[in-house]
């Protein structure tokens, strides 16, 4: 019983896998010109259909609310968007010299760039009971517009917007790996993968230390609630935005998959962590919340 409770709970990790081994076993099916016409229900319906529910799953009265937070949200942003992959590109030039796949080296630098995710950050968050300081790209703004107009259809229906997502990206990787098995001329070596894997924990670990110094310095303006915002929401990468992203920008690389690897390693071991970290982080954010209440002056 506990073993489908935990399938049904990591459904979308082991559809990843299946997509995966289904490439392997019969790439024929997912490539460009095969049944699955991947050029168009792909390149063009998946796609929007993955932007177009991301923007409808977020409620506009938690941006407006988040909006306040103003200071929180710029510290997220520069971090995740220009301190995140500057670092990133750095640490690659003295990784260029090593015999790591450059592919997978250029997956990382993709890593980078993408934007926070707007469901597993905001989970883990919300699980330690900290500040939901969810990001929001511009390319969600306008949905935001949409969304208000069927809000009311939206809170009655509740359609299932990530189980939606999470079975179109399934779709994107099956044939983004379709196109990698059909190809002979690709070879993945199992030392550059574990690097990678190792480098990618590294990299987690790395800045959620950092963020963790960075937002609890005396002079930081901070809550401990902000904190656990900050630690998740800018150390996390968006699987479900970043993909299609992927797909668009290297469209018709023979060497997507291999780029895309990087990415598809990130989103396991940012959960991992997360949940592992859960406990603790959320020890001390409440250590930390009742020794400010008992330095307050009483009147």
């Amino acid at each position: 019983m506990r073993l489908l409770e935990r399938m049904r709970k990591e459904w979308f990790m082991m559809g990843i896998v299946l997509a995966i081994a289904g490439a392997k076993l019969e790439p024929s099916v997912g490539v460009n010109g095969g049944p699955l016409k991947p050029e168009i229900t792909v390149s063009y319906i998946a796609v929007a259909t993955i932007f177009f529910n991301s923007g409808l799953s977020l409620k506009t009265e938690e941006l407006t609310s988040a909006l306040v937070h103003i200071k929180l949200h710029l510290f997220i942003q520069i971090f995740t968007l220009a301190f995140f992959p500057a670092t990133i590109w750095l640490f690659l030039q003295l990784l260029s010299i090593t015999p790591i796949n450059e592919w997978l080296l250029k997956g990382l630098q993709t890593v980078g760039c993408m934007p926070p995710p707007v469901s597993s950050a905001v989970i883990l968050t919300k699980a330690v009971g900290g500040n939901e300081g969810i990001v929001i790209t511009p390319l969600l703004l306008l949905l935001f517009i949409v969304r208000r107009y069927i809000k009311d259809w939206l809170e009655r229906k509740k359609p299932p917007f990530g189980a939606i997502s999470s079975s179109v990206l399934l779709m994107i990787i099956y044939t983004t790996f379709c196109d990698t098995f059909s190809n002979p001329n690709i070879d993945l070596d199992k030392f550059s993968l574990i690097l990678v894997l190792v480098i990618i924990f590294s990299i987690q670990l790395s800045f959620m230390l950092l963020t963790f110094i960075f937002s609890t310095r005396d002079n930081s303006g901070f809550t401990p609630a902000d904190t656990v915002a900050i630690i998740f929401c800018s150390t996390h990468k968006s699987l479900t935005l970043g993909i299609p992203m992927l797909k668009i920008v290297f469209a018709g690389h023979e060497r997507l998959s291999l780029i895309s690897v990087p990415l598809l390693i990130y989103h396991p071991v940012q959960i991992l962590l997360g949940s592992v970290l859960v406990p603790t982080i959320k020890s001390w954010m409440v250590s930390r919340q009742k020794g400010v209440k008992l330095t307050r002056p009483t009147v």
